[in-house]
């Protein structure tokens, strides 16, 4: 970022050396995001956060919906791909249907899948993974179910994208949504959209702005210097593997994340489960799950606790309800200010983890006792 900044950034389409560099750039940091999430370069498109692309993309398909029809989202999910569908809806005279979930096993209740997603359904909204309980939810059922009845699909891959190797083709979704900022990268937006649909979707855009993708999603000038360390991130994780290829490389990365991350969280998980006044929110053993783990203290509100780690031990961890504000109200947290969350990531050691744990236990001696 540093790099292109001070080197003359420029805007695009110019004749001039630091402009053919920012076409360069943009094109650069879609074949990446392309072998990265094994997606064709022209279905990916950059915006202001993965949140403003989601209600882009919902007033585009603000056509799509007509009075009476369906709308699926779930109960689990980041608001982030709950609101921009409940607008649409609203909008459009259109029915809401959320899949619940189990409160006892904070997993998505899909036994009746046929019913909730019926002939009515239109489109499909879920989280790959959640962002409070780490549970990784069965999109693939979902996604075939959806297409059974000819839904559109929509993935929110935010939190999922750090913590596991990611498919776009092989998923059969219509977008995936995420942001480059939960994978060590600027405060960018990333949404990849099926050229299928892609090619046929209507965007507000100004008339003389590009209208082919994935550059008619893209309105005004982009974070040009955020995409220049989307690239670095990506190389960053690039490194992490090992391979003839970059998508070779970036695979084998994701996978090697998700096997120390999963190691690291289980052993996290059984610490918290054992431990007196603490209540983890974790789906049970055998669910897949990313390394993010929630839980409350009795008696401590989550403010309290996550500002005396800080001040204590230096430790970032982070309290709320993390926008998962469906599920909040379901589980009753909100009064206690919500959950208290952790979550790993590639460059966490066994010793971190350690010192969270006398840490807790220390909190817990000191004002549970």
């Amino acid at each position: 970022m540093v790099d292109y900044i001070t080197g003359g950034m420029a805007n695009l389409h110019g004749t001039f050396p630091t402009s053919v560099v920012t076409d360069e750039l943009l094109e650069k940091a879609r074949r990446a995001v392309a072998d990265w999430l094994h997606c064709r370069p022209e279905e990916v498109a950059f915006g202001q956060n993965m949140t403003s692309l989601a209600f882009s993309l919902a007033r585009s398909l603000a056509g799509y919906l007509q009075p009476g029809d369906e709308v699926v989202v779930t109960e689990l999910d980041h608001r982030a791909n709950v609101d921009p569908w409940l607008t649409l809806a609203q909008d459009r005279g259109a029915v809401v249907r959320f899949i619940p979930v189990n409160p006892d096993t904070l997993m998505l209740e899909v036994g009746e899948l046929d019913q909730l997603i019926n002939a009515k359904t239109k489109l499909v909204a879920v989280g790959i993974s959640s962002n409070v309980t780490g549970t990784v939810n069965p999109v693939g059922r979902l996604i075939a179910r959806a297409k059974e009845v000819g839904a559109l699909v929509v993935l929110d891959a935010v939190h999922a994208a750090p913590h596991l190797p990611l498919d776009f083709e092989a998923l059969g979704a219509d977008v995936l949504l995420c942001s480059a900022y939960k994978f060590f990268g600027p405060h960018v937006g990333i949404a990849v959209v099926a050229a299928a649909l892609f090619e046929r979707l209507p965007v507000y855009k100004l008339a003389p702005a590009p209208a082919e993708i994935p550059y008619k999603l893209e309105t005004g000038t982009q974070n040009h210097e955020a995409l220049a360390g989307l690239l670095g991130a990506l190389a960053f994780l690039e490194g992490l593997g090992s391979g003839p290829t970059r998508p070779a490389r970036l695979r084998a990365a994701m996978q090697a994340i998700e096997a120390q991350e999963q190691a690291q969280a289980q052993r996290l998980e059984d610490f918290l489960r054992a431990l007196p006044h603490v209540q983890l929110y974790r789906a049970p053993a055998g669910t897949p799950k990313t390394p993010t783990l929630a839980f409350t203290i009795a008696g401590v509100h989550a403010r309290d606790a996550a500002t005396w780690f800080t001040q204590h031990h230096r430790m970032c961890i982070a309290d709320g309800h993390f926008y998962a504000s469906t599920l909040a109200d379901k589980l009753g947290v909100n009064p206690q200010g919500g959950w208290i969350r952790i979550g790993l990531s590639p460059y966490n050691t066994d010793e971190e983890i350690e010192q969270f744990q006398q840490a807790l236990q220390e909190f817990i001696h000191a004002h549970c006792a």
